[in-house]
């Protein structure tokens, strides 16, 4: 293992350390549907989120949060999704928003699942990245996170990193740190650019098209509406350690 490698498992070992432990809870007790609750189906301690050619849906936290780490555990759509995409993200409002973004981009039967992840800075975003799933994440459950203090975002696959983005304010860049996140999760028909760039598009007799969810964990300072945004801050800021 070279020594570089090596220095970022050792600080992704510090990191993980650093986060208090969380048990998982039902979805009703941290998030509510935030659009076509008819394609909304509850199985059990599952949820599971449809696509068809009337709509697609979403949920959104109760809360919002500064700071400290959300998961799910997602099965995808299986078979053929070209055009679609299931989105886990954690967001704020307003037009100079910031926005940390899982975007699962489906596919043709055979052809492997991509993630990309991005990133939006006081409304600006443009820092896609894409890589393929090292496994068929239509057949189990795996679990996705987004770790978040003042020093980095962090976007885990089954607690593997796969992105650190780093505070570089020394540098003049900017860094979200300063706006409470909803946390976040849609399905919907993105056939203009998902697939291939947009040259496949969604095949609706395969529809509807289903992501299903459990497991959800939100570990994180969370901000009431009625505390301003800049006592928000230092709130979370003081117990950043305690949070995460």
């Amino acid at each position: 293992m070279s020594s570089k490698m090596c220095w970022f498992f050792s600080f992704f070992v510090c990191l993980m350390l650093s986060v208090s432990l969380s048990t998982s809870s039902k979805f009703d007790e941290l998030f509510q549907p935030s659009w076509a609750f008819d394609h909304f189906l509850h199985d059990g301690d599952l949820l599971k989120l449809k696509l068809d050619n009337s709509s697609g849906a979403g949920f959104v936290s109760e809360s919002k949060y500064m700071f400290g780490r959300v998961s799910i555990q997602l099965k995808l759509v299986e078979g053929d999704s070209a055009g679609t995409v299931t989105a886990f993200y954690m967001s704020s409002v307003g037009p100079n928003h910031n926005e940390f973004d899982f975007e699962f981009l489906g596919n043709t039967t055979g052809e492997p699942y991509s993630v990309q992840t991005n990133v939006y800075v006081n409304g600006i975003g443009n820092r896609e990245q894409r890589l393929n799933l090292w496994f068929d994440p239509t057949k189990d459950f795996h679990s996705y996170s987004i770790f978040w203090n003042q020093r980095q975002v962090v976007f885990l696959v089954d607690e593997t990193p796969i992105r650190v983005h780093t505070n570089m304010e020394h540098r003049g860049i900017p860094y979200p740190k300063d706006q409470p996140m909803g946390v976040y999760s849609s399905i919907w028909n993105a056939d203009d650019w998902a697939t291939q760039g947009g040259r496949v598009k969604t095949d609706w007799s395969h529809a509807p098209f289903i992501a299903t969810y459990k497991s959800f964990e939100i570990n994180a300072c969370e901000c009431p509406i009625s505390v301003a945004a800049m006592d928000n801050t230092k709130r979370c800021s003081s117990n950043e350690d305690r949070n995460i």
